[in-house]
C-alpha cells in the first residue's frame, strides 16, 4: 500500500513525545508499506536526514511558521469562524506541495498527524484518510478552568470555534485515533456522529531500553522536557519554587537535574539543581537517577517520559494530570501525588525507601512491557489502515460538532 504521512513535526531526531510518535510509527508503516512523507520542519530541521530516507521512499520538507497572535492573519481571525492558529499558521506552500505529490503519485491511504496537518486534507482528491492523534485535552481545559468572567467568554469563544472546526474537519476522514480513553471520550462528547475513533496509546520499544539500565544513584531527581512546552516550564517553576524546598529540608544532599532545551527561560534559584540543555540521548541520565518526577499541572496526551521512565526501571512521582491516560495505581506502579505537601511527601518517601523503590520499578516496567510496548501496539494499527484502505465508504460524512458541548 502506498502511504502518503503529513506531520506537523519533522520526527528526526526523536528528540520530543510528538516526534518519537511519528518516527515509530514510520518506522512501524515501513516494514509492510511504501511510505512517503511531507513534513513541516524548524528552521534547524531543514536538511532531510538519512534516517527518514532509509524508511520513507520520499521525504518533502515545507518551513514551519509558528502561530504569531499578534500578526495581521491572526487578528482577522477574531472575525473567522475557524481558530486563529489554523489560520495564522496555513502555509500556501504545504498545501502545493501535497497537491504534487497526489498529483504525480496515486495514493491508497493518506495520514495526516495532529490538526497541524489534517487542515490540509479537504483539498486532497478523494483518498481514504486517518487522523492521527486529534487532541482535545489541553485545549478544553482552559476553557473548563476559566476562572473570570472574561476568560470564561475568551476561552469559550476559542472552544466553540475549535469544535466547530472540528466536527466540520473530521467529515473529511474515515477514522481518527487518540491515545487514550479519556481522549476518546471527550471527542465522543464533542462530535457524537463520528463513531471511528480508535485508541493508540503513546508507546516505546521497550528492547531499546534495556542496554541502558544502570544501578542508582540516591537522592537523584530527574525531569526530562523542552521548555517550549510551557506546561513543562509551568510543572519545574511549581516544583522548584513549592516542592523541592520541602524535599531539601527532609534531604540535604538531594539533586535534581533538568533535559531538554529551557529556552533561558527563569527558575526559582535553589541549590543542587542541573540544567543540562538538549542532549544526544537522556537514556543514561533516567537510568541513573533513583526517580522521574513529572509535576505537570495542565497539559493533554499522555507522557511519554512517564513510559520512557518505566522502560528503564526508574520509578515515577507524578501528579494526577502528568499521569493521565495511563492506568497507572498508585503505590503499585508509580507515586501519584498533586498538592505540593503531598508532592514533597512523596518524593521523600521514595528517595528513602529502596525496597518501594524496587517494587514500583519492577511493576512499572512490567505495565509498559504488557500495554505500551510499540510491538503489541503497532499490529492493531496496521490492520486499521488495512481496514480504512479497503472500506467503500467512509465511515462518516460531513459531521457537526454538538453546539457549546461541555464535558
Amino acid at each position: 500500500m502506498r502511504v502518503l504521512f503529513l506531520s506537523g513535526w519533522y520526527p528526526y531526531p526523536p528528540n520530543n513525545g510528538s516526534k518519537l510518535r511519528i518516527y515509530n510509527l514510520l518506522s512501524g508503516l515501513a516494514y509492510e508499506h511504501e511510505v512517503t512523507l511531507v513534513s513541516f520542519a524548524d528552521e534547524g530541521d531543514r536538511g532531510v536526514d538519512t534516517k527518514l530516507t532509509q524508511i520513507c521512499r520520499r521525504v518533502r520538507v515545507v518551513p514551519w511558521k509558528p502561530f504569531n497572535p499578534r500578526s495581521l492573519r491572526s487578528m482577522l481571525g477574531f472575525f473567522s469562524l475557524s481558530p486563529r492558529s489554523v489560520i495564522d499558521t496555513y502555509s500556501p506552500e504545504m498545501a502545493r506541495r501535497i497537491r504534487e505529490e497526489c498529483a504525480a503519485q496515486r495514493y491508497d491511504l493518506v495520514i495526516a498527524s495532529q490538526i497541524t496537518t489534517a487542515a490540509y486534507v479537504p483539498l486532497l482528491p478523494p483518498i481514504p484518510a486517518l487522523f492521527e492523534e486529534v487532541e482535545l485535552g489541553a485545549r478544553y481545559e482552559k476553557f473548563a478552568a476559566a476562572n473570570s468572567f472574561l476568560h470564561r467568554i475568551r476561552h469559550r469563544l476559542t472552544w466553540m470555534k475549535f469544535h466547530r472546526y472540528l466536527g466540520h474537519l473530521l467529515g473529511h476522514f474515515r477514522a481518527c485515533t487518540v491515545v487514550s480513553e479519556e481522549e476518546k471520550r471527550l471527542l465522543a462528547a464533542v462530535v457524537p456522529r463520528f463513531k471511528t475513533i480508535e485508541v493508540v496509546p503513546n508507546c516505546v520499544h521497550v528492547s531499546e531500553y534495556r542496554g541502558f539500565q544502570a544501578p542508582a544513584k540516591p537522592n537523584t531527581l530527574v525531569f526530562t522536557g523542552s521548555f517550549s512546552y510551557f506546561p513543562n516550564y509551568e510543572a519545574m517553576v511549581w516544583f522548584l519554587r513549592d516542592v523541592y524546598p520541602h524535599v531539601q529540608k527532609e534531604i540535604p544532599g538531594v539533586e535534581v537535574t533538568i533535559t531538554g532545551d529551557h529556552g533561558n527561560r527563569p527558575l526559582p534559584g535553589v541549590g543542587n539543581l542541573k540544567l543540562t540543555g538538549l542532549v544526544e540521548d537522556a537514556r543514561p541520565l533516567v537510568a541513573r537517577s533513583w526517580a522521574s518526577i513529572v509535576p505537570l499541572q495542565h497539559g493533554g496526551g499522555t507522557r511519554l517520559k512517564i513510559l520512557e521512565a518505566m522502560a528503564l526501571g526508574t520509578p515515577v512521582v507524578s501528579t494526577s494530570k502528568g499521569a493521565e491516560g495511563l492506568g497507572l495505581r498508585h503505590g503499585e506502579h508509580a507515586l501519584i501525588a498533586d498538592g505540593a505537601d503531598d508532592f514533597a511527601r512523596a518524593v521523600v518517601r521514595l528517595l528513602k525507601d529502596p525496597g518501594l523503590r524496587a517494587h514500583l520499578s519492577r511493576n512499572a516496567y512490567e505495565l509498559v512491557v504488557k500495554k505500551y510496548d510499540w510491538t503489541a501496539v503497532m499490529p492493531r494499527f496496521l490492520t486499521l489502515l488495512a481496514e480504512l484502505s479497503s472500506a467503500k465508504t467512509p465511515s462518516a460524512s460531513l459531521v457537526e460538532a454538538r453546539p457549546g458541548a461541555v464535558i
